[in-house]
């Protein structure tokens, strides 16, 4: 009975908008924006930095927008990491996802949703991780329930999360600001271009983790309506969003706090707030961070499990993960699974090393899933595809340069952390047996299988 099961439409264009949105922005642009402030001199700098972060992530949604109309079915990268390159390729992918990426940023992030909800009803710290793990089972069910259940609380939370930012942004505009806040700068080392180019570079860092998620889109393209049509539409409207949404908060946290003050406090956006409401501001963004972070758990949950869904389904994870619920079409095991292991994480307090490593496995990802839109322009010509499918722009130059960013990303966390970075490689590399043992399996039961076949 669940062999029969399929995925259910039931994503409109809106909806996988906001899966692209909500998949971006997290915590991170009320945090953040302080370390690129204190990697740079001057605030236009910052400004062009988060905008450069912009056009890479706009340059990664471009090839994901014509990967996802090309092959619209569920678990996005991993498909196209197995037939671009190899099916270890794509297995490695899932199997990083799984143990490191996902479950490890959602471990961190439950955590952060707690830390900011307590800070915002004067609960005790005692409740920290009990509440996170609270959270975490709620959203589970929910999405457990169906693909529309989820999207509908994202729906809701994303749209709260961008009007909290658009009043921030608001009030940081409508306060007095800095005087001479645009020209002012520290005293660059007299180095030339070349050191510019490495904080450039080393500010890109955590602005690239700030634009990270664009990828969520792509995980749940089976479940989305009229998908060659609404995935890139909605892939490239949510990521133009969140560039303009970043851009301008890093425009009025600038314009209020200047430079100095920007990279003199670890709660820009709280500092803001303070300025723009008085003591309530504080409230203003706690609130604000926990519906963002509570939102990007919810998709966390959502999307992702459509990758070990498809895995399992190609026979090489485990067998049950490739089964849909028969009446709420969603992969439930899975769901359960991830959960599961990312309340362990959360309830160790493993997460705080495992999200050193999550930078660099993405990134690795990253650049190899954009990589394929180069071979499947060979083995897939355009003249050979449905009219009207959608076509990346500046192809190859868009694409050469992004895997360029992406392995210049994987190299300056190796450069930064390589104790980090080996384990990371360790963790990836400990799917490669695993992945051998399902296949292995796999050929020996479609062995059996045309055994029995051929009997009369």
């Amino acid at each position: 009975m669940f062999g029969r099961v399929t995925f259910r439409r039931a994503l409109g264009a809106f909806d996988a908008t906001m899966v692209v949105i909500g998949g971006i922005i997290g915590a991170g642009i009320f945090i953040s924006p302080y370390l690129v402030a204190q990697r740079l001199d001057t605030p236009l700098l910052v400004l062009a930095a988060w905008g450069i972060g912009g056009a890479i992530a706009l340059a990664g949604a471009f090839s994901y927008a014509e990967l996802g109309a090309l092959f619209p079915r569920a678990g996005g990268n991993y498909g196209y990491l197995r037939d671009g390159l190899h099916p270890l390729a794509g297995f490695l992918y899932g199997w990083a996802l799984l143990l490191v990426i996902e479950t490890g940023a959602i471990a961190a992030v439950a955590i952060t949703f707690a830390t900011y909800a307590l800070h915002l009803t004067g609960g005790s710290e005692a409740g920290r991780v009990p509440l996170a793990i609270g959270a975490l089972l709620v959203l589970s069910v929910i999405n457990y329930l169906g693909v529309k259940a989820g999207s509908r609380v994202l729906n809701v939370l994303v749209v709260l999360k961008v009007a909290a930012l658009a009043i921030l942004i608001g009030a940081g505009f409508l306060v007095a600001g800095q005087p001479t806040w645009l020209h002012d700068g520290r005293p660059a080392a007299p180095a030339g271009a070349s050191s510019m180019i490495v904080a450039v570079g080393a500010a890109l860092v955590p602005i690239l983790f700030a634009y990270g998620g664009w990828q969520n889109a792509n995980y749940v393209a089976e479940e989305i309506e009229d998908p060659r049509r609404n995935l890139p539409r909605s892939l490239i409207a949510g990521t133009l969003t969140v560039v303009a949404i970043y851009v301008t908060a890093n425009l009025a946290y600038l314009r209020t706090l200047g430079l100095a003050g920007l990279a003199g406090t670890t709660t820009p956006a709280a500092d803001v707030a303070r300025r723009a409401f008085g003591a309530p501001g504080d409230a203003f963004v706690s609130a604000a961070i926990a519906i963002s972070t509570f939102g990007f758990l919810n998709l966390a949950i959502l999307a992702p499990t459509r990758v070990y869904y498809a895995m399992s389904a190609d026979g090489v994870f485990v067998p049950a993960l490739a089964r849909l619920h028969p009446r709420f079409h969603t992969p439930g095991l899975a769901i359960v699974v991830q959960s599961a292991w990312s309340c362990l994480l959360a309830l160790t307090g493993t997460y705080d090393r495992l999200l050193n490593y999550v930078v660099f496995a993405d990134w690795i990802f990253f650049g190899l899933t954009v990589a394929t839109l180069i071979v499947f322009r060979t083995t897939v010509p355009l003249d050979r595809r449905p009219r009207g499918t959608y076509r990346a722009p500046g192809y190859p130059i868009v694409q050469v340069f992004f895997c360029g960013v992406a392995a210049a990303v994987v190299l300056s966390v190796v450069r930064a952390d390589p104790v980090s970075a080996a384990r990371g490689a360790i963790l990836i590399a400990l799917g490669v047996p695993v992945y051998y043992w399902y296949a292995a399996a796999q050929r020996r039961a479609s062995k059996e299988l045309q055994k029995v076949s051929r009997q009369p």
